[in-house]
Parts: structure tokens; sequence; C-alpha cells
């Protein structure tokens, strides 16, 4: 049962990417906010300059606690990729990041 959860919140997930397509190329926003919602679950994204999505499947939460974890893991992610050795578009397989990710995350969600 909570595989098949994890194969729904993927679903939902790559579901709004065409949704966070369209909106990332009409906006300077970097914080789209809800973009999609799925029975009581809203999907969140912050686009960066770049066009990274970091997306976030919750449910209702402050927007502001959403909007810092968010700018928060934006700043991790600029460390990784500043990394010489990190490889751009590549899987970020780093146990820190996902230690500090996961903190933010408790902090703010």
């Amino acid at each position: 049962m909570k595989e098949d959860q994890a194969y729904q919140h993927q679903f939902i997930l790559h579901a709004a990417l065409d949704v966070v397509q369209d909106l990332a190329w009409t906006t300077n926003a970097m914080s789209l906010k809800s973009v999609d919602r799925f029975n009581e679950l809203v999907v969140s994204v912050y686009v960066t300059a770049g066009h990274t999505r970091f997306m976030l499947l919750h449910d209702t939460r402050t927007e502001d606690g959403i909007k810092s974890f968010f700018q928060e893991v934006h700043e991790l992610y600029i460390k990784i990729f500043l990394n010489p050795l990190y490889l751009p578009g590549s899987r970020i397989t780093s146990s820190h990041f996902d230690t500090k990710v996961r903190a933010l995350a408790r902090k703010y969600l």
C-alpha cells in the first residue's frame, strides 16, 4: 500500500510538470506557489533562474514556510552546483545535501 502511494505521489508531481512548464515561461517569479491539486494534496513549485524545478507535494501548509524552505534548498543546490566535481543535470547523491534538505523540511514544513 505504501509503495502504491509513492507511485501515486510521483504521478501527481509528473502530471503537474506541464503546468509548471507553462507558468515558468510566463512569469519572472521564482516561487510559483501552488500550481496543482489532487484531492487533499497540493503541488508547490520553485523555479531557479536556470529553470531547475523544485517541486513539493504536501497537504496545506503555510506559504511562508514553503517559500523559506525552497529558498534555503536553492542555496544548498547552488553550493552543489558550484562544486567542480558535480556534473550539471546529474543526480545529487550527496548524503550531506539529503540530510540538510530533511532538516529544512522539519524546520519549515
